[in-house]
């Protein structure tokens, strides 16, 4: 496997607010070195709907010696606001890999969920409530699928004029992307799980045969016992109207060990067979802190490495210690060969 990577949530737009508050630029350079010298990955995918912040995370990973996934996260957006902020991007993204760095833009993630107007639904939660209708998500599929191709199609020659890079798109598997246009085929839906255990060998094995290098752009479980059995679901918890963590809609047990043995298992299977590059989901997940309150230690519900604190600092959990293990031995091994 070529590129051991971290995703990097700069801020993911929800109700006036986003999953990463304070956004603090010192704090983001530190972390981005924890990545690099700690945790020993090649890159980080930087994820986020403020394209201010994108840029100046971009910018700091280049610094700390990571290659930068350029990747606009966004939230709410019509398409022709989704076409601008992903050109803005593809625009600043050149500018440093102009400037020096190794930089892959990803054009956009999972928009037919996030992008007003592919799929039905007035926003996200609507969107969402879909996926307890079988009935209405087939029937609105093969329409969606269609939009997103015809949005990619205008989108990634615009995306090749202003970006002299590798171009990629995170998908997720309702999209059905064409990928004949792109450099890199990538997918948000890495997880494995319960429902799909048995076959994940022979869809792995799929979808790296399709002539291009394969990113798998996230993958990752929460820390509650038995996350790994429903890493592909949605956290058990609910927000408020400020989009802030409001309750654990389950009695949850915390399980780091899990957690950590679940992701490092997955890579050994990226590894095995023939990803080229992995994303881990994801180092803090800043809109879940733990908490005094077992009733709501929402870090329970986090997919992050690291446990943030009410005061926004953080602690490294199990995973973390595994995956720097991990990548520790990685880099040995391949300064050895």
């Amino acid at each position: 496997m070529r590129v051991f990577g971290m995703n990097y949530d700069t801020g993911f737009v929800s109700a006036g607010s986003t999953t990463h508050e304070p956004f603090d630029p010192d704090t983001v350079r530190s972390d981005l070195r924890v990545i690099r010298d700690e945790l020993h990955c090649d890159a980080v995918r930087i994820t986020g709907g403020i394209q201010d912040r994108l840029e100046l995370t971009a910018r700091a990973a280049a610094e700390a010696g990571l290659q930068v996934w350029y990747c606009p996260f966004t939230n709410g957006l019509d398409r022709d606001g989704l076409m601008a902020f992903l050109l803005d991007g593809a625009e600043r993204a050149e500018r440093l890999r102009r400037a020096g760095a190794a930089v892959v833009y990803l054009t956009g993630s999972e928009i037919a969920m996030f992008t007003d107007g592919f799929l039905p639904g007035r926003d996200l939660a609507e969107r969402m409530a879909l996926f307890t209708d079988p009935m209405r998500l087939r029937e609105a599929v093969p329409a969606a699928r269609a939009a997103v191709r015809d949005f990619l199609a205008d989108a990634l020659p615009e995306v090749r004029d202003r970006f002299g890079g590798p171009v990629g798109y995170a998908s997720i598997p309702l999209e059905d992307v064409d990928w004949a246009g792109f450099d890199i085929i990538a997918s948000d839906a890495g997880y494995r799980d319960a429902t799909n255990a048995a076959a994940f060998p022979q869809s792995l094995a799929a979808a790296v045969r399709q002539g291009k290098p394969y990113a798998a752009t996230e993958f990752g479980c929460c820390t509650f016992r038995g996350a790994a059995d429903v890493a592909g679901r949605t956290e058990p918890v609910t927000y408020d109207e400020h989009g802030r963590a409001a309750t654990l809609t389950a009695e949850l047990e915390r399980d780091e060990e899990g957690q950590a043995r679940y992701l490092v298992d997955l890579l050994r299977d990226y590894e095995a067979g023939g990803v080229d590059a992995a994303f881990v989901y994801t180092f803090a997940n800043r809109h879940l802190p733990t908490t005094g309150d077992p009733e709501h230690d929402y870090d329970l519900a986090s997919r992050g490495i690291v446990r943030v604190l009410p005061d926004g600092s953080w602690t490294p959990k199990a995973a973390f210690h595994a995956l720097a293990e991990y990548g520790r031995a990685r880099a040995l091994s391949r300064s050895a060969g």
